[in-house]
């Protein structure tokens, strides 16, 4: 590995990484066989196992009940005596996170500024916001009609295709089965989180449709939906008309009428919202692509644009460390009373809250929860913490966000886009076809990855072990602008994986 202006490793070899000076875990870079032998600063060390890539082996005796460091933060007990060399994983190491923990708030915070200018070629919208496509969405306030809108939206494509919907992108439907039979709060945050992608700004226009009896009624839905983004708006009540399908590509086509008048400019880099993901992780995902999108969100800050980080339950273990960068104290409140709310949901319903490794993780060398989160919350990189999203809500500041949303793929790209979010950085060493409305920007963490799954990967973050992380950062920002600016697609995009999945936590009637 490539150690040069590589800030994310103690020891680089090419064949084992020690993260961390006070790691007692090293991660093998390539299969290595029993009796293979390094030379490390705390000693030299014999393999008693096979260490397959993105595994573990520990530096030194472990005994039974001692933490296990990686990262240079426990990632859990073992659970019985380990000794030098031996392979470190579900067998002899287990998570010691607790149900409810108490916690404080030491704040350290990190301000980077850059003065160099950076822009890329996007849409400013009447309303002031920017978008990166020139996209109609079609969303139905209910999960009666999505075929409804699937069938509109292919017939808009078609036009796109044709040429007769000249400048626009594409013609989206955000199909869902909810709006109805729920209550309470899960209806409200249906609501919340559709009204929120209706006002985003990759959208130049909109097609709101509705059934005619649904809880989500067209006319209460519209209220709850930025009033700046009418100007490119429509809605269809089907059960008011008589050929939904016909009337609805009338209003199609005013949309693209609206749509066509719009077009790509120069805008600050500053103004871009990314948000980050991981899914599918492996032993090389919190060394390669995680650092890679964290090195990114810290250069975006620097630049004045937005970075995202979500998916609550991937930082249980990690806590203490994100509340350190909270920009303030009411930061810290809300971001510790959303990681107790996620905890709070667990017990509820009788699960452990450590249960989260799937087994695809396990194979690639992720043993336990702690593991997994310390390697999750790197696509954060080290900037101040400046305000805590809401699931379904939008980001009003500058600089890195946490977006309360679940670790489930789907879901929490979702909230990401609803978040108004332009693309997602998504890391995987598995592999993932899936996207969602706005470009997702699938990274892998191994080459192998990468050479295998062309259609589903954009970038392979495996060359950081070979040319360290600053040079394929560069080559990373240059992708992401030219995503933004449309230069290219993304796979997401091409393969039409673009979909919505909503979080439901209630009673359907």
């Amino acid at each position: 590995m490539s150690c040069h202006d590589d800030p994310t490793a103690f020891l680089c070899h090419p064949d084992v990484l020690i993260i961390d000076p006070d790691d007692s875990v090293a991660v093998a870079l390539r299969q290595l066989d029993p009796s293979y032998r390094i030379e490390v600063p705390q000693g030299s060390v014999t393999l008693l196992d096979t260490i397959l890539p993105g595994h573990k082996f520990a530096l030194k005796d472990i005994q039974e009940g001692e933490t296990v460091i990686k990262y240079g933060h426990s990632i859990g007990i073992a659970v019985k005596t380990i000794q030098r060399g031996e392979l470190v994983h579900t067998h002899n190491l287990t998570s010691n996170l607790e149900d409810q923990s108490y916690y404080y708030h030491s704040p350290r915070s990190s301000h980077l500024r850059s003065s160099e200018s950076q822009t890329f070629q996007g849409y400013r919208r009447n309303n002031g916001s920017v978008g990166i496509r020139n996209d109609i969405w079609i969303i139905p306030t209910v999960g009666c009609i999505a075929h409804v809108a699937s069938s509109l939206a292919d017939w808009g494509n078609e036009m796109v295709r044709d040429g007769r919907f000249e400048g626009i992108d594409s013609c989206k439907a955000l199909s869902h089965v909810h709006g109805c039979s729920q209550l309470g709060d899960d209806h409200e945050a249906t609501v919340r989180l559709l009204a929120s992608l209706a006002s985003h700004p990759n959208a130049a226009g909109v097609l709101v449709i509705g059934l005619g009896c649904e809880n989500n009624s067209l006319e209460s839905f519209v209220s709850r939906i930025d009033p700046s983004v009418f100007d490119h708006m429509k809605t269809l009540n089907c059960q008011s008309v008589e050929d939904e399908l016909t009337e609805g590509r009338i209003l199609l086509a005013q949309l693209a009428a609206h749509a066509q008048t719009c077009e790509r400019e120069s805008i600050d880099i500053g103004q871009l919202v990314v948000a980050t993901k991981c899914g599918g992780s492996d032993g090389f995902s919190g060394i390669t692509a995680n650092v890679l999108v964290g090195l990114f969100s810290d250069w975006l800050v620097a630049h004045g644009g937005s970075a995202i980080l979500s998916e609550i339950p991937e930082m249980f273990g990690t806590e203490t460390i994100l509340f350190d960068r909270c920009a303030n104290v009411e930061v810290y409140r809300r971001l510790k009373a959303v990681i107790n709310k996620q905890k709070r949901h667990f017990i509820s319903h009788g699960q452990p809250i450590h249960e989260n490794p799937s087994p695809g993780n396990k194979e690639g060398g992720i043993t336990t929860l702690e593991e997994k989160s310390l390697g999750c919350i790197r696509k954060g990189g080290t900037s101040t913490i400046i305000d805590i999203i809401d699931y379904g809500k939008c980001v009003t500041k500058k600089g890195l966000g946490i977006l309360e949303g679940p670790g489930n793929d789907m879901i929490s790209i979702t909230a990401m886009a609803a978040s108004h979010a332009h693309l997602v950085l998504f890391t995987t060493g598995r592999g993932t076809p899936l996207g969602t409305v706005i470009p997702c920007i699938k990274i892998s963490s191994n080459s192998q990855l990468a050479d295998k799954k062309p259609n589903w990967i954009d970038f392979d973050a495996g060359t950081v072990l070979n040319e360290g992380p600053q040079p394929v950062l560069q080559d990373l920002i240059e992708m992401i602008k030219d995503v933004a600016s449309k230069r290219i697609l993304t796979n997401n995009e091409h393969n039409g994986f673009e979909h919505i999945a909503i979080l439901k936590d209630g009673v359907t009637l």
